[in-house]
């Protein structure tokens, strides 16, 4: 039996960020807390992150992007319903929402809101991270059929439901905003049936 590795200073330094963004925002979480929670010395951060805490930053929300991503791909896989695949998107979102004790939201979507009107490198990763995140839908709906432009347009619709849904449900510390988008978002893409 292979016997595996432990993660290296720089994938925990990564995976630490993107759980304290995810938490805390990204102006809430600090170099030094990032370090300590990584049991890495701030040297070994700067050392693999020259550009400090917005470096860091960049690579914890690209890692938390993909996180994402895969559970789009794996929600969305298969040759089912497209938009059954999308509500239990929604129910999955809410059920980790819920575990988490409604904290753990979207980091893309934290650092996102707090560097508005910035033309950081941060907003440069959210916004690839959203259109990634749409290219995933809208690739499963051209699948079934869609035409691409419809594809295109719903899928923009339903990553920006579940995100504005996924805040709405750590608001109000409840899964019932997520919950309704995604019936929703399945009646909407049924209705192009």
């Amino acid at each position: 039996m292979a016997e595996k590795t432990a993660p290296s200073t720089r994938d925990r330094i990564v995976v630490v960020a993107a759980r304290l963004i995810q938490r805390q925002g990204y102006v809430g979480t600090g170099i030094k807390q990032i370090a300590k929670e990584a049991e890495a010395t701030l040297g070994s951060v700067y050392h693999f992150f020259p550009g400090g805490k917005e470096a860091v930053a960049v690579a914890a929300i690209t890692y938390s992007a993909e996180e994402f991503a895969q559970v789009l791909r794996e929600g969305l896989a298969g040759d089912g319903d497209p938009a059954a695949a999308i509500e239990a998107c929604a129910v999955e979102l809410a059920a980790g929402l819920r575990e988490s004790g409604w904290v753990d939201g979207c980091p893309v979507t934290a650092a996102a809101l707090e560097t508005l009107g910035t033309d950081s490198e941060i907003q440069r990763v959210c916004a690839d991270a959203l259109r990634g995140w749409e290219g995933i839908v809208a690739e499963r709906l051209v699948a079934s059929g869609f035409a691409a432009e419809d594809a295109r347009e719903l899928a923009t619709t339903v990553i920006s439901a579940l995100e504005g849904a996924e805040v709405t449900a750590q608001v109000a510390r409840s899964e019932e905003p997520l919950r309704s988008a995604g019936r929703q978002l399945a009646r909407l893409v049924r209705s192009y049936a």
